[in-house]
């Protein structure tokens, strides 16, 4: 049955499996399979027909090996770099990620945000589409972070906080109250963003709303898990995943995974 088939979910590294933490609470039944491309880490500074590519290749390994029923691209850049283009090609429901602009400008109280996010994000037409819809009258300040998704991928704890630091003076500078955390690594050092932000920033990020759109699109499609229980949830890498299998169990010690693969030696092509 189509039904058992797992979701797949993919990300330039670990940052998306934030979004699988959540889509995992609310749909505990469903199976999932994530990527991470770590080989191409990071996404942001590619061009975004270098991704789109890159994406292509990955869904179809993909769907060949294991059959996914849908496709949640735990990546803002990628989203923006690729969704339109899978979601044109291929059978099944294609989720995307974008930073959340407008819950920022529903809960800000002085009309001014700040939005942390690679460059490639930022860069997109999808992105300016956002502000041109939704943070029309409200002061944006946009902060590029360059290094930082490496940063968190090798868990340098020191360099994060002084990119950090680096990154979120400016925005407090401008006097901002709320901060959206554009890419799906950031979570991942959330109390770290918080503690430097200070008490009167609010943070938001949009993976309990990913999570939320994909149970939605499995039931309009007749797609859920049909069982109760849990599924399984195998992580892969196009990097080794020796260091994946040390790193993932103290990141998400409340996240059981059933098994950790690396697609070498035979990833897909490089961008």
């Amino acid at each position: 049955m189509v039904n058992n088939l797992p979701v797949g979910i993919m990300d330039s590294g670990i940052g998306g499996m934030t979004v699988a933490r959540e889509i995992r609470k609310l749909l505990p039944h469903e199976s999932l399979i994530y990527l991470a491309d770590q080989e191409m880490l990071p996404y942001g500074n590619k061009s975004a027909n270098q991704i789109c590519l890159r994406m292509q290749a990955l869904c179809a390994w993909m769907q060949q090996r294991y059959h996914i029923k849908a496709l949640v691209i735990a990546c803002n850049t990628a989203t923006a770099a690729a969704a339109h283009t899978l979601r044109s090609r291929l059978p099944i429901p294609v989720i995307g990620m974008e930073p959340a602009v407008k819950p920022a400008a529903r809960v800000t109280r002085n009309r001014r945000i700040g939005i942390l996010a690679t460059e490639g994000t930022l860069k997109s037409a999808r992105f300016a589409g956002l502000l041109k819809t939704f943070a029309q009258g409200l002061h944006v300040s946009t902060q590029p972070c360059p290094g930082l998704v490496e940063a968190i991928e090798t868990g340098h704890l020191s360099q994060i906080e002084s990119l950090l630091r680096q990154y979120i003076q400016p925005l407090q500078h401008r006097q901002v109250d709320t901060i959206v955390l554009g890419c799906t690594h950031y979570p991942l050092v959330r109390d770290l963003i918080a503690k430097i932000a200070g008490d009167d920033i609010r943070l938001i990020d949009t993976g309990q709303a990913v999570a939320q759109h994909t149970a939605h699109l499995l039931m309009q499609h007749n797609l859920l898990h049909p069982l109760t229980g849990t599924g399984t949830l195998t992580v892969a890498t196009t990097a080794s995943a020796n260091s994946l299998q040390s790193l993932l169990p103290r990141l998400f010690p409340d996240m059981a995974i059933n098994h950790v693969t690396s697609l070498q030696p035979d990833p897909p092509p490089r961008l």
